[in-house]
């Protein structure tokens, strides 16, 4: 266990030596000539440096005894198991590069993924990396429209999807969107379907070639040699979603993206030869890119990968899942927490969780009880839970604990090791203790993202240019006295009300902390006299009913948690609220409907 003071002191002191330092634990087809280029606001690591992801995750471990260890463990939503050692996946990845090869893509070529949560999606990403191309993961839930623009602004010229796909109780044609995403494209020349239900696939787009997954690889041979990349040059376009506007294509390369993500799950997750990794994210999201694929891939150990939903066949899925694999690493999303927190506790007592030895929270501000929660009856109060805060754009954990600091739930404790962070005023001046302002991140880091894909002018507007000289990261946050960092939630997110700045997730916060509630959403909405109102939207814990009671009841719990300063106007009680597939409250269209305006692009809504 590392003494975090005392290597976060050492890492700041020269952040550039303590990187090079874990870049030497990883393997490189070449040395770099010099760890940091850093031209405000582009920053390019590992400079002349030349590696791959995949030779990272694969190849160098096919010499060592990790070749036969299993890497990934695939549950499908009928429990039917697949699993790939090393080698076995390392032929997988292969066979598919070829195949690749072999309908003409080239290093440099982008091509996009719209595959739900199978073995083939892995497989496509690495085979992607492995010949230099960019891959491209959308989400498969989007819609046919978010699929069209993401392929579009990619330039894509290869689609790689499935015919159908169970999800929970239904079936999804995902075959259906893209051919309707396609229907105008000009850059795809090849469609591959994987057969996830056996079913006919209609091609209806006769311009595209289409070919089946498994016709493609039949023949190709089990070998492929690994391209050599710069360390900048680019791995990944993954689309990430702002409150307006088309989505950003953020960009991330080989080299420093890969050191950050391995150190990061390294020493935040403590790992362990012997670690069953297990990420509840998709690779739709940076989430599954980063801790589901490969950084556990290039540390070696074993990732962990079920199909289905939390609730599906039923609410103990992951429960049971856990105790019959020896889960040793477990995590998830504070949104899945708080749903199965409303069916209570007793079902998780007939498991075993002893193989747990970490859990973690990723995706929004935990709230303290859901923590509290997560703590005790997962983590039986007796194993650390890591509670993470990074971006799409960050690429790996920039404020997080790790497993031997004291924790406080509802924090992400404090900056990962040479990272600098603030939290800042409008002109990004460091702002009292206690007080909320800008998350700001004050130099480079390995994982960052290399560009917005297509619109520099963007990347620079969006990051940069709001407080000059440092990474605006959009989120509001508070340092407490102990130097402990509380992330608020996004600034797009602050209700100011008479003046003072409260976060949407602070507000949503205390009304969770009353046990009749199960999930909340808080809105601000223009007050003549305030400048905003709070108006709450409220999802009730199972057999409590609705009353103008229980409305005074939880004013009180509010003003109680907060003050009166933060007492709510409105209060509706709703059966559900709009999320995005990752589990993100979308205020921004509770908002939007509330006040009779356009709610823009969802194409990132669930429902």
């Amino acid at each position: 266990m590392l003494d975090y003071e005392k290597t976060y002191a050492e890492s700041i002191k020269n952040p550039e030596d303590y990187w090079e330092g874990i870049a030497k634990e990883l393997s490189w087809y070449k040395p770099w000539s010099k760890v940091l280029d850093w031209q405000y606001p582009y920053a390019r690591w590992f400079v002349g440096g030349e590696t791959n992801v995949v030779y990272n995750a694969l190849d160098r471990h096919l010499e060592t005894p990790v070749a036969d260890k299993t890497a990934l463990i695939w549950i499908s939503q009928d429990m039917s198991e697949r699993k790939f050692t090393y080698k076995q996946l390392n032929t997988e990845v292969s066979k598919f590069a070829n195949g690749l090869k072999s309908l003409g893509v080239k290093k440099g070529d982008k091509i996009t993924i719209y595959l739900p949560r199978i073995p083939e999606q892995f497989i496509a990403m690495l085979a992607c990396l492995k010949i230099g191309a960019v891959h491209s993961v959308v989400y498969s839930g989007f819609s046919a429209d978010a699929l069209k623009n993401r392929v579009e602004d990619a330039q894509a010229k290869i689609v790689i999807c499935s015919n159908s796909y169970p999800y929970g109780k239904k079936i999804i044609d995902s075959k259906k969107n893209v051919d309707i995403a396609l229907a105008e494209n000009k850059t795809v020349e090849h469609v591959i379907v994987v057969e996830r239900i056996k079913n006919n696939t209609n091609d209806t787009n006769s311009r595209i070639k289409h070919i089946k997954w498994n016709e493609l690889v039949t023949s190709q041979s089990t070998e492929c040699k690994t391209e050599v990349m710069e360390s900048s040059d680019p791995a990944f376009i993954l689309y990430t979603s702002g409150s307006t506007g088309k989505p950003k294509g953020v960009i991330h390369g080989h080299g420093g993206y890969m050191v950050g993500i391995y150190a990061t799950l390294k020493y935040v997750f403590d790992i362990s030869p012997d670690d069953i990794f297990w990420s509840t994210a998709d690779a739709g999201w940076i989430t599954g890119h980063s801790y589901i694929l490969y950084s556990p891939l290039i540390n070696g150990i074993t990732t962990f990968v079920y199909e289905g939903t939390p609730d599906f066949p039923d609410i103990e899925i992951w429960w049971r899942l856990i105790d019959k694999y020896k889960i040793t690493k477990f995590y998830t999303a504070p949104t899945a927490i708080r749903a199965l927190m409303k069916f209570g506790e007793e079902h998780l007592k007939k498991y075993d969780f002893s193989s747990l030895k970490i859990l973690g929270s990723v995706g929004e501000p935990i709230n303290p009880e859901a923590w509290l929660w997560f703590y005790k009856h997962v983590g039986r109060e007796k194993i650390p839970l890591m509670d993470t805060w990074w971006q799409t754009e960050t690429g790996m954990h920039m404020i997080t604990p790790i497993p031997s600091v004291k924790l406080k739930p509802g924090s992400a404790f404090k900056p990962f090791f040479g990272v600098e962070a603030d939290v800042v005023d409008d002109h990004g001046n460091k702002v009292p203790p206690n007080t909320q302002g800008y998350l700001i991140i004050k130099k480079p880091w390995p994982s960052m993202f290399l560009d917005v894909y297509n619109n520099p002018t963007r990347y620079k507007e969006t990051y940069f240019e709001k407080i000059p000289g440092v990474y605006f990261a959009g989120d509001s946050a508070k340092i407490d006295e102990d130097g402990y960092y509380w992330i608020v939630g996004r600034n797009d997110d602050v209700i100011k009300v008479s003046g003072h700045r409260l976060g949407s997730a602070e507000l949503e916060s205390a009304f969770v902390s009353n046990p009749k509630v199960a999930e909340a959403a808080v809105i601000g909405k223009p007050h003549e006299v305030k400048g905003e109102s709070i108006k709450a939207f409220i999802i009730l814990k199972q057999g409590v009913t609705p009353s103008d009671e229980l409305k005074t009841e939880l004013v009180q719990t509010v003003r109680k948690s907060i003050g009166p300063i933060a007492t709510p106007d409105e209060i509706d009680f709703v059966e559900k609220l709009p999320k995005t597939r990752s589990g993100k409250i979308m205020r921004r269209v509770l908002k939007a409907q509330e006040l009779g305006l356009p709610v823009g692009d969802t194409s990132t809504l669930d429902d």
